[in-house]
């Protein structure tokens, strides 16, 4: 039997990437979606026609039922689950500090953050040696903008991000004796469409020349990384990072 991967906001961008990637790979895999279920739908119909297993399931990874709903429902579907990619994330559009609002904060926070502790949390549950589990892989999705702070634009998801980077650290050394590795990918300036939702479609070509590389990076660069990190070649790897940014 394959390994079981889970893949949050999995219909698109980074995410849908990294399913299609692993499918290839041999993994049996999950994705979830919050509203666009054609577009995940799309996207286990790709992985089908190529030969690979998938599945796509609705779950708010922000709304812990959702959460608890989802693991329990990969489990009777799928089985055991070995690997967690954490990718689900939202952007609020363009703001200064100053202008942000409570309820602005509350939603960014609760998808980018709560929804990775929750899910990381009911991963561990299955896979914890110490619980009677295999062990298994979790891969955090932090950004580029936890180490530039996102000024004038995106403090907010630039802070939530920083909570997945010190959570990712935490949450190593805590289950590292039980057979879980966790770790992290910090990507850049990437061509998806959550730079819509945040009301800069253009926002890769305006600011590429700042990169380093002189581009903006793909999805399929960010899910290489994911993979590796998910793999046996990444062993004697956690509490790690790895920047797929240009250079940034």
């Amino acid at each position: 039997m394959h390994e079981v991967m889970i893949i949050t906001g999995g219909s698109r961008g980074i995410g849908a990437a990294t399913a299609k990637l692993a499918a290839r790979k041999g993994y049996r895999v999950c994705l979830t979606y919050r509203g666009n279920r054609q577009a995940a739908d799309e996207v286990v119909a790709e992985i089908t026609r190529d030969g690979g297993e998938a599945i796509a399931l609705a779950a708010d990874v922000s709304v812990e039922r959702d959460v608890v709903g989802l693991f329990e429902s990969v489990d009777r579907a799928l089985g055991p689950v070995g690997v967690l990619v954490n990718n689900a994330g939202i952007l609020e559009t363009r703001s200064r500090v100053e202008a942000m609002d409570a309820e602005r904060l509350a939603r960014v926070l609760a998808v980018n953050v709560t929804g990775s502790f929750l899910c990381a949390r009911e991963a561990v549950h299955r896979m914890s040696t110490k619980r009677g589990g295999a062990g298994g892989a979790i891969v955090n999705l932090s950004s580029a903008a936890s180490r530039l702070g996102g000024p004038n634009e995106f403090v907010d998801y630039a802070a939530a991000k920083g909570a997945i980077d010190t959570f990712t650290i935490g949450l190593a050394k805590e289950v590292a004796d039980e057979g879980i590795r966790v770790n992290a990918v910090r990507p850049g300036l990437i061509y998806t469409d959550i730079h819509g939702s945040g009301g800069q479609p253009d926002r890769v070509d305006r600011l590429k020349d700042s990169v380093p590389m002189q581009r903006g990076g793909y999805p399929e660069e960010v899910a290489r990384a994911i993979l590796w990190l998910a793999s046996d070649e990444a062993s004697y790897s956690t509490g790690s990072f790895i920047n797929v940014d240009g250079g940034r």
